[in-house]
């Protein structure tokens, strides 16, 4: 199939040639007539070599890269990548471990897909867009995914609405592609959660703290833990399991606190938690008790870089709060999703907050994201979850 073509300025295909899946406006200099967003394009340099093949957008992001060798995106295409990605959760254990079968498929650059998310849950597989190229081939996703899932799959929930730019959210519904809505109770390290997709934040439950959970279970049996920003408790409930004496769960959100309560049930834990629906930095400055553990696991605080600065600011403030609650000889937890926070401005951040808070801290562990969200090494913004284990003294 011959797809449309965009050639870049000169000298400006370094990042291409190192795998670098991102075509900026800047380093395009001419591109064909009548292209739309979402388009198929070939990417060449000023010198006519093939670079890339990708979906096109007007914006600062001009291309992402779906493919470094000149082929068709065509079922075929869609089959083998994601082939590859099951053989990959399958190297990692994660398609035949009876205690979990909840897990990221499709992490956007990191699978070789920019603009894809895909999660699944039991029998249910969640796409969410992150670009229009993908939305507008949604139905061949969705077909090539139940085909290669060998009979994995048997629901496929579109929930790009939150995620596609405004202009092309208004104009459509998340809704199931294949199949219907399925019981929603999915095992994570053999604990039970409520996933719920239709309604829920992101794809319906942040799996990429998977791994942070179970750490935090080695360092809380005859301890209280305070839970903040806790959505639907995920922390807490691997907390109780692992002997924690009281836990606390804050969240701002009435809805995720009804969640929260919900999942420790499931779990029968409920006779050592207390859920809070409170703001979380209001919530730490009335606070009188100090707590052996504290878990800070905050939304992101900034989508770009003209933001940073006042997310760092953000950051700072909230963790000398917490610092200022830990018990001598306690631990806190604390994390940024903010991909535009690296993780040594985070560090440098925590640094600043514990001088703020008058404490003795030390670094016992570096946190990040799990295997099932894979960082490209051409692409280095895909390690975006940064997280510390702090003892404070």
């Amino acid at each position: 199939m011959a797809y449309k073509r965009i050639t870049l300025k000169p000298k400006r295909e370094a990042s291409l040639l190192r795998r670098h899946p991102w075509v900026f406006s800047g380093g395009v200099g001419a591109k064909d007539d009548d292209l739309s967003d979402g388009d198929l394009v070939e990417v060449y340099s000023k010198r006519g070599d093939f670079l890339g093949t990708g979906h096109y957008t007007n914006g600062s992001i001009m291309v992402r890269v779906l493919s470094f060798e000149k082929t068709s995106i065509d079922h075929t295409f869609w089959e083998n990548k994601f082939q590859k990605a099951f053989d990959y959760r399958s190297q990692l254990g994660l398609l035949d471990d009876p205690s979990t079968n909840c897990f990221r498929l499709i992490h956007a650059e990191g699978d070789g897909l920019p603009g894809l998310i895909i999660d699944l849950y039991g029998d249910t597989a969640v796409i969410q867009c992150h670009a229009i190229g993908m939305y507008q081939q949604i139905d061949t996703i969705a077909a090539a995914l139940v085909k290669v899932s060998n009979g994995l799959i048997n629901n496929v929930y579109q929930k790009s609405k939150e995620t596609l730019p405004a202009q092309f959210a208004r104009s459509i519904q998340n809704d199931y592609l294949i199949g219907g809505a399925s019981e929603g109770i999915v095992l994570e390290n053999g604990h039970q959660f409520i996933a719920n997709w239709e309604t829920g934040q992101k794809t319906g439950f942040f799996l990429d703290q998977r791994n942070n959970r179970n750490r935090l279970a080695d360092f809380v049996k005859d301890k209280t833990v305070l839970n903040t920003f806790c959505y639907t408790g995920g922390f807490s409930v691997y907390a109780l399991a692992a002997g924690a004496s009281q836990v606390d769960s804050v969240d701002i959100s009435s809805k995720a606190m009804v969640l929260t309560d919900q999942n420790i049930a499931l779990n029968a834990y409920a006779g050592q938690h207390q859920s809070i629906t409170a703001d979380v930095l209001p919530f730490f400055k009335e606070l009188n008790t100090e707590y052996d553990v504290i878990v800070v696991d905050p939304p992101a605080f900034a989508k770009n870089l003209k933001k940073r600065h006042n997310a760092v600011q953000g950051y700072k403030r909230l963790n000398a709060l917490a610092l200022r609650k830990v018990k001598s000889g306690g631990f806190l937890f604390t994390f940024s999703c903010s991909q535009v926070v690296g993780r040594q401005l985070f560090q440098d951040t925590m640094v600043a907050a514990a001088l703020e808070a008058g404490r003795k801290v030390r670094i016992v562990e570096h946190l990040g994201q799990p295997a099932d969200h894979p960082v490209n090494l051409f692409h280095p913004e895909g390690s975006y979850l940064k997280g510390l284990i702090l003892y404070v003294e």
